[in-house]
């Protein structure tokens, strides 16, 4: 597995992850930190030819998740994830590490139904803090990872 920024060309791939329009995900790609989880078919160190690359228009099939998130204050905030069990692994712990070193707490957001999402915050130590916001009427469970 292979994980690396996210480009405005993932657009089309994170959009069909996230059920959400391509639009919304190119705008997220701007607006926040957003990393991706690939297959790992593709070599990030391998030579490209001018004008060329080989994340042209990512296809959704070659990505397994991925994370988008920010810090605010003292808090690292993920705003979305998807993906694999084994990609949410990964992908949350791009946050962690980045929190980590700036010493700032984890905060996520769970819907119930996400068991890949909460087994992969249990695995990288974070703690149910109880009911979260709704959002669209559906429950989400606050999850806390202190530094």
């Amino acid at each position: 597995m292979n994980i690396r920024d996210a480009l405005e060309a993932d657009a089309d791939a994170l959009a069909s992850i996230a059920d959400s329009p391509t639009d919304v995900m190119r705008n997220l790609v701007h607006d926040r930190t957003v990393r991706v989880a690939e297959d790992g078919t593709h070599d990030p160190n391998a030579d490209v030819q001018a004008g060329d690359t080989q994340y042209d228009e990512s296809n959704p099939e070659d990505l397994l998740g991925f994370v988008s998130f920010d810090a605010r204050g003292e808090t690292v905030h993920v705003t979305q994830i998807g993906g694999t069990d084994d990609a949410c692994v990964e992908l949350l712990a791009e946050p962690v590490r980045f929190a980590e070193g700036e010493s700032m707490t984890v905060e996520l957001l769970i819907a119930p139904e996400a068991d890949g999402v909460k087994a992969a915050a249990d695995e990288l130590g974070f703690r149910n803090c109880g009911s979260g916001p709704r959002f669209e009427n559906a429950r989400t469970e606050k999850f806390r990872l202190e530094p």
